[in-house]
Order: structure tokens, then C-alpha cells, then sequence
């Protein structure tokens, strides 16, 4: 673990070292900011002391930040090499990929961070559930760690960082909207099946405030197989 926290670390500096974590921040507090207090059903409209409106716009928001993220992490170092090199070192191909995607995770954290205000400011208008707030942003990080694993498979698997992004793009399709809409196309045993697949019925299960033990395992099976499926495809080289 020593050695993916290293890792871990490096990568979360690096993208201080670039505009990557200035654009991210900025662009995902102004989407966020914009939708929960200013513009169509925010906070005001809705008249209700919780945070439901951020959770539904960082839904969104982190579903097309997070492939940003993640598209050069792989990527990048097998086009220029550099992960010929980084293997050379006392360290496991497991633990590049568990590294990378902590780096990632703790980028979103912080962004998840300075949306704290928030939750201080709306707690300040009425009596707010805390509980579900808490779940709220459980279920962000949950789905976060999820589209990372996916993020990271897929730039994994190519050298091109844009390809990298459409790829985990389409992957995600299809728990975050496909698998819903199928499961409202079809009934009885196959309805089910895809509404268990549906990333948006745990995430929304959770947000609500309700901690299900399926829920949980859902998330970290898609996390375990896709830091699963990132690791093989980069011990295939």
C-alpha cells in the first residue's frame, strides 16, 4: 500500500502542476453553483432545507469531469514509455493502477470539498436532514470511485487520450442511462435484471439517505472489476 499511496500522491500533485485541477474545480463549482442556487429548480424554487438539487446536478457534472481525469493516466504513459519504466521499479502493475485511481479519487474529494459551503449555508435556511446529506455524498464518491475504474480500463487500452475518454464515455452510457431506460422497456425477471445494473437506482437509493448493504456491494464490484480488467489489460503488454 506504501508504494500506491506514493503514487497516489504524485499523481494528485500533478495535476496542480498543470491546469487540469484549476479547470476541473472551476468548471464543476460553476455548473454545480449555477444549477443549486441560481437557475431553474434550485434550492429556492424547491423551498426545502437539503441538498437533493446538488446531488442530481454533480450527477451529471462528475459523469463527464471524471473521464477528463482519468483519460491520461494510462494513456500517457504507455505513449511515451514511461510505464516500461515505472514497472522497472519495486512495484506491482496492482499497485500503479491502485495508486492512479486513489490520485484520481482524492482529486474529487476535494472538489466534493469545496462544496461543503453548501451544505453549511442550506443547513443555516431550515431544518435539514444530515443524514441524508452524508449518504448524498457517499453516493458521489461511490459513483466517482466507480467511473474512475472505468476511466482507467479504458486508457488502459490505448495510447490516444481522447480515445481514452470516449471510451469510458460509452462505457458509462450504459450504467448511467442505458441499463435504466432498458429497465423501464422491459418487465418481470429482465426489468429487474437491468434495474440492478442501473448505476442510477443504487446512486438514488443512497442519496435518499437509505445505506443497503446491495447498494455498497454494487459500487465495489465495478470498482474491483474495473481496476481488475485496467490491471490485466496492462499486464498483457
Amino acid at each position: 500500500m506504501g508504494a500506491s499511496w506514493i503514487i497516489a500522491k504524485k499523481e494528485l500533485a500533478s495535476y496542480f502542476d498543470s491546469l487540469v485541477a484549476y479547470v476541473v474545480l472551476i468548471l464543476f463549482l460553476a455548473f454545480s453553483g449555477t444549477f443549486t442556487w441560481l437557475y431553474g429548480a434550485d434550492i429556492f424554487f424547491r423551498k426545502q432545507a437539503d441538498l437533493q438539487v446538488f446531488f442530481s446536478i454533480a450527477y451529471w457534472t462528475l459523469f463527464f469531469f471524471i473521464p477528463a481525469i482519468t483519460m491520461r493516466q494510462l494513456a500517457e504513459e504507455k505513449r511515451s514509455g514511461t510505464i516500461e519504466l515505472l514497472l522497472t521499479k519495486d512495484v506491482s502493475i496492482r499497485q500503479i493502477i491502485v495508486g492512479k485511481f486513489l490520485g484520481c479519487l482524492m482529486m474529487v474529494g476535494i472538489a466534493l470539498l469545496f462544496t461543503l459551503p453548501y451544505y453549511l449555508t442550506v443547513s443555516q435556511l431550515g431544518e435539514m436532514d444530515h443524514g441524508a446529506t452524508i449518504t448524498g455524498y457517499l453516493g458521489l464518491i461511490l459513483m466517482s470511485g466507480v467511473y474512475i475504474a472505468i476511466g482507467l480500463f479504458a486508457s488502459s487500452i490505448t495510447n490516444n487520450q481522447i480515445v481514452a475518454f470516449l471510451i469510458a464515455l460509452a462505457i458509462g452510457i450504459l450504467f448511467h442511462l442505458i441499463f435504466g431506460w432498458l429497465a423501464t422497456a422491459y418487465s418481470g425477471w429482465l426489468g429487474t435484471l437491468f434495474d440492478t445494473l442501473s448505476l442510477q437506482t443504487h446512486y438514488d437509493s443512497i442519496s435518499r439517505g437509505v445505506i443497503d448493504t446491495k447498494d455498497l456491494i454494487y459500487f465495489l464490484t465495478l470498482i474491483v472489476l474495473g481496476l481488475g480488467a485496467a490491471e490485466l489489460s496492462i499486464s498483457k503488454r
